[in-house]
Order: structure tokens, then sequence, then C-alpha cells
């Protein structure tokens, strides 16, 4: 009976365990989804679209922080704030370049 009750509890640790790596991998995904966005927009030259995306690209990244603490998404996440920064100043090209740089990191910390 011992047995059973600790293979029970082990199945239902590990369940949350994948369910919450399923989620942070929703985030990412996201994350990216939203930068590549960004970037489509800053090549438009449209500001205030490329910082919309930014901020929910932002949101989802931090919120995918909390269980992956990978050099890339930190990276992702440095250059998706220094893309929101230019964004707010006005600066759609600069803005942009960070935008496509937080892509490749999030991309990679995808791998």
């Amino acid at each position: 009976m011992k047995n059973a009750v600790l293979t029970l509890a082990c199945v239902t640790a590990l369940s949350a365990y994948g369910m919450n790596i399923a989620k942070a991998s929703e985030h990412l995904d996201e994350a990216i989804t939203h930068a590549k966005e960004a970037v489509e927009h800053g090549k438009q030259g449209h500001v205030k679209e490329l910082l919309k995306h930014e901020k929910e690209a932002l949101k989802h990244a931090n919120a995918e922080a909390k269980t992956d603490k990978g050099e890339h998404l930190k990276q992702g996440l440095h250059c998706l704030k220094e893309a929101m920064t230019h964004a707010k100043a006005g600066h759609a090209e600069e803005a942009t370049k960070h935008a496509e740089e937080a892509v490749t990191h999030l991309e990679a910390d995808k791998k």
C-alpha cells in the first residue's frame, strides 16, 4: 500500500512539473510571436504597434523567466527592454534592431 501511495505521489508531482514546462513553453512561444510582430511593425515604421507587441513579448518572456534561467532568455529580455526604450523615444529603426536580436535569443533559448 505504501508503494502505491508513493507511486501515485510521484506521478502526480511529475505531471504537475510537466504541465509547468508546457505552460512555460507557451510563454516562450508567445514572446517569440509578439517579438516577430514588433519587428514587422518596426520595419514599416509603426512605432506604436511595435511598442504594443514589445510589451506583450516582454510580459511573456518574464513569465518564462520564472522557470527558465537560460542565458539566451536573459539576453532576449535585455533586447526586448532595449527595443521598448527606443520605441518609446520614437526610434523605430533602432527598436527594430533590438527586437530582431530578441527574436534570435528567444528562439535560441527554445532549442
